[in-house]
């Protein structure tokens, strides 16, 4: 599972780049993953500090760290 999560972390790393910012829906639609994988894959991100996580009423947006 941790490999799934690591590839998937990488997926949404390339998705981001040359982006100011996506919400966590428009990820998720455009990786075609489960909830579960995605908000995983979002924490390992976060975790290494690579991404910024914006709320916004009840939405939620992400960016790459600059």
């Amino acid at each position: 599972m941790d490999e799934l999560i690591g590839i998937t972390a990488g997926e949404i790393w390339k998705f981001l780049t040359g982006k100011e910012k996506a919400t966590v829906m428009e990820i998720k639609s455009q990786l075609g993953v489960s909830n579960t994988l995605l908000h995983l894959s979002l924490g390992w991100l976060l975790r290494e500090n690579k991404i910024e996580i914006i709320e916004s009423g009840h939405t939620y947006s992400v960016s790459l760290k600059k």
